[in-house]
C-alpha cells in the first residue's frame, strides 16, 4: 500500500492525479486522471436567484480553516457511500497542517451544518468534497470558495468530475489535454488562499461579474 504523504499528494496534483479509495472501509488506494476533467469557471460561475436571496439573508456564519478535520470527517460520513478513507482522512488532515488543505465551513450556531474542503497550490484549488445537513448550507460555502478564489487570483476550480448539484453552478467538462494546458498555467500564478479577507459587497461583484460575463 502507497504511503500517502503530503509530498505526494502535492506531486500528484501537480501533475493532475488525484487519489480515491472504493469505500471508506477499503485500505487500497486508487489514483485518477480522467479522460474528461470536471472544472467550475471563475469567470463563469453562476449562482441562482434564489441561493442569492439566501446569501444576503446571511442565514449561515461562514468560516475558514476552524475545522477542517470536522469537515472532512462529515464528507465521509454524512453521505451513504463515500471514497474517504480513513488515510486519505489523515493525510489531507496533515496536508491541512502544511497549510495547502483548506476547509469552508457553514455554521449555524454552534453547530457546523455543512462545509467543503480542497488542496490549494498555486492558482489551482482542487476540490475534494462537500457535505450539507441543512438546505443550502454547502452552496452557501461553494459561493463562498469562489468568491475568495476570485479575489486571491486563481484560474483554476478543479471539481474533478460533474455531478448533476455542480450543474448548476456552470461546472463543465474540458479534455485532459486542455486540463493539463490550464492546470500548469495555474501553477505558475503565487496565489495566497488564506490571505484573502472578504470584505462586505464582495459577493455582489462577484455576482455582477459573472453576471456580465454569461450575459444573464
Amino acid at each position: 500500500m502507497v504511503d500517502l504523504t503530503p509530498q505526494l499528494l502535492l506531486q500528484a496534483y501537480a501533475e493532475g492525479l488525484f487519489p480515491m479509495a472504493e469505500s471508506a472501509a477499503s485500505d487500497e488506494l486508487y489514483w485518477f486522471d480522467p479522460d474528461r476533467r470536471g472544472i467550475l469557471p471563475l469567470d463563469g460561475f453562476h449562482v441562482p436567484r434564489r441561493l442569492r436571496r439566501t446569501l444576503r439573508q446571511a442565514v449561515f456564519d461562514v468560516r475558514v480553516n476552524t475545522a477542517f478535520e470536522r469537515v472532512i470527517t462529515a464528507c465521509a460520513t454524512v453521505r451513504p457511500s463515500t471514497w474517504i478513507n480513513r488515510d486519505i482522512v489523515r493525510s489531507y488532515c496533515e496536508l491541512h497542517e502544511y497549510g495547502y488543505a483548506h476547509s469552508v465551513e457553514a455554521w449555524l450556531g454552534s453547530r457546523l451544518v455543512g462545509g467543503l474542503y480542497g488542496v490549494a497550490l498555486g492558482g489551482a484549488f482542487f476540490g475534494e468534497s462537500m457535505f450539507s445537513r441543512v438546505t443550502d448550507a454547502s452552496k452557501v460555502a461553494l459561493v463562498h470558495l469562489v468568491t475568495r478564489l476570485v479575489r486571491a487570483g486563481f484560474t483554476l476550480l478543479d471539481t474533478q468530475f460533474v455531478t448533476e448539484h455542480l450543474s448548476q453552478f456552470g461546472a463543465l467538462e474540458i479534455p485532459r489535454a486542455e486540463y493539463r494546458h490550464r492546470l500548469t498555467a495555474a501553477l505558475t500564478i503565487n496565489a495566497d488562499f488564506a490571505a484573502v479577507v472578504l470584505e462586505e459587497g464582495d459577493f455582489e461583484r462577484v455576482f455582477a461579474r459573472q453576471s456580465v460575463s454569461s450575459g444573464a
